[in-house]
């Protein structure tokens, strides 16, 4: 008997699996907030010189009339943001009077905001405007490096420590660490804490997804991974509710960040993946919880029945094996074009709490027919076609005009819906592809692969200094690259997970499929690992 035959004779999806995965899934809501965080946090608004410090004139430097004859117009007719002129021109008072020629200088003295919408943000706390304007999206860029290096490093553990270790300390690290975001005043210790925000998110996605599919017998497993992508998307409306009522850049912080302390409380209870537990030899411990599910999902009599036998296996990485790359690249250019389209929301000119709602929205019906498609005609169609998809919608807004900002972000959300899509069942993909013994190892090696696409996408989006054609043609070209990539690997629908390098490699060279992968793919009875399953005792 196959593990996932154990699963279905010991309740199926029953009380414990729906439970188990509430549990899991509750902190990825939040989760999202942090990923999306410095659409708030760090939100730019309108701003202005401030006047010289020693300028006796005694006039107030908010009044239209003084900020006229202090600060040049762009060329939209606004205050210039990052220039003044170095004397005040009074004459540009007079009705249709103009100057040409007058000689401007930098915000020597700092910046006036407009706080109307935003009280505080670290841009107007730091003054990351102007010739600092750089640092804001480095900030960004220091997140997403935590979250490639807790890709390699809690992928790493989970496979030698177990699931359940690395995904409790995730959460109490993310809550401190977010607490401590909020609490420090400097801007080097908000990326350094910020940092190591980020590497939780790898942390917590990488072994949540792991633990859910490993518990979650074969016939369950799509729609619990696709209910992480609606966890994630829930994530984002609650985001922009809570910055709605919650405008202080510290306080937001804070408040998305505590409530990680009450998930690792509750961690504690959650078992550890019986898969992993039989292929590390540790049968005693995985018989305590199987028996614990059994009872759970009210099959206490045929938990009862499992006994341990002496022997065991420990799974063995080769040293000389390699990982799927083929897994990889897709990840790099779905995160590169997601996060391209989902970082700076302000860019599409409206409200961006309205834009972030939008946003969040979209993907619930994109979600329902990725979830539709992968059930019945496969992950590899489905991937493939929702990353084509959203590369030919992020190159068609480049021909909507920038006036029509309503079709151009309706647009963008449609593109960001299907990448969203792709985004959550390429994590699934990715988890039924490697076997259970390297499987972490394989996630968090295709997770380093999308977290350098997120690292890239700020520096496609400051493509645009140069043509603004070049970011979208960017994202979108390697979306539709990748997709096409997805076409050549195996699919995985229907089929049991693998436990072993060796079933991986016999499903590879024997070509299986169907049923004959159902029936010989996995090939790791529960004897081998050391535990005989539903035996009568006397």
């Amino acid at each position: 008997m196959a593990f996932t035959d154990l699963l279905d004779a010991l309740g199926g999806v029953g009380r414990f699996q729906l439970v188990y995965t509430a549990l899991l899934l509750l902190p990825c809501c939040l989760l999202a907030c942090h990923n999306f965080l410095q659409n708030f946090t760090a939100a730019v608004p309108r701003h202005h010189c401030q006047s010289p410090a020693n300028h006796t004139v005694a006039t107030d430097n908010d009044s239209g009339a003084w900020l006229r004859a202090t600060v040049p117009l762009d060329r939209l007719g606004a205050p210039e943001p990052c220039r003044r002129f170095t004397k005040p021109q009074w004459a540009l008072l007079s009705p249709n009077a103009s100057v040409h020629g007058a000689a401007t200088e930098g915000c020597h003295d700092g910046w006036v905001y407009d706080r109307s919408v935003f009280p505080s943000t670290i841009v107007t706390e730091w003054d990351l405007v102007c010739e600092a304007r750089t640092l804001r999206d480095l900030a960004q860029s220091i997140y997403m490096t935590g979250v490639l290096v807790g890709a390699a490093v809690f992928g790493s553990l989970a496979d030698r420590l177990g699931r359940k270790a690395p995904l409790v300390w995730s959460y109490l690290q993310l809550a401190v660490s977010g607490a401590a975001t909020a609490y420090f005043g400097s801007f080097g210790a908000y990326c350094v804490f910020r940092f190591l925000m980020g590497m939780t998110f790898s942390g917590i996605i990488l072994n949540s997804l792991s633990l859910v599919v490993e518990w979650m017998p074969t016939r369950g497993r799509t729609v619990a991974g696709v209910l992480l992508g609606y966890a994630f998307t829930l994530g984002q409306l609650i985001l922009a509710g809570v910055a709605y009522l919650i405008r202080p850049w510290r306080w937001l912080q804070f408040a998305v960040s505590a409530p990680f302390l009450i998930f690792f409380l509750y961690s504690w209870w959650l078992p550890e993946s019986s898969r992993w537990l039989l292929l590390h030899g540790k049968s005693q411990l995985a018989l305590q919880n199987l028996r614990k599910v059994a009872a759970m999902n009210g099959r206490q009599e045929e938990g009862e029945r499992l006994t341990e036998e002496v022997g065991g296996s420990s799974g063995t990485v080769s040293p000389g094996m390699k990982l799927d790359r083929s897994a990889a690249s897709p990840r790099f250019s779905n995160s590169l074009a997601y996060y391209g389209l989902a970082m700076d929301l302000q860019k599409f000119g409206l409200s961006v709490y309205l834009v972030q709602v939008l946003f969040g929205m979209i993907d619930v019906p994109a979600m329902l027919v990725a979830t539709t498609t992968m059930i019945h005609v496969g992950r590899r169609a489905t991937v493939a076609s929702f990353l084509i998809l959203a590369g030919l919608m992020v190159i068609g807004n480049m021909f909507v005009p920038e006036d029509m900002q309503m079709l151009r972000t309706a647009q963008a959300a449609l593109g960001k819906g299907c990448l969203a899509s792709s985004f959550i069942c390429v994590y699934l993909f990715t988890g039924e592809l490697y076997p259970t013994e390297i499987r972490q190892m394989g996630m968090g090696f295709a997770s380093v692969n999308a977290r350098l696409g997120g690292l890239a996408a700020p520096l496609v989006t400051m493509l645009g200094e140069f043509s603004a054609v070049l970011p979208p043609m960017g994202f979108g070209a390697t979306s539709i690259l990748a997709g096409l990539a997805v076409c050549f690997l195996a699919e995985t629908r229907n089929l049991p997970l693998l436990e072993t390098i060796e079933a991986m490699e016999r499903r590879v060279k024997g070509g299986l499929s169907g049923k004959d992968a159902e029936e010989k793919g996995e090939e790791i009875s529960l004897q081998q690992l050391g535990v005989s399953p539903l035996r009568e005792t006397i």
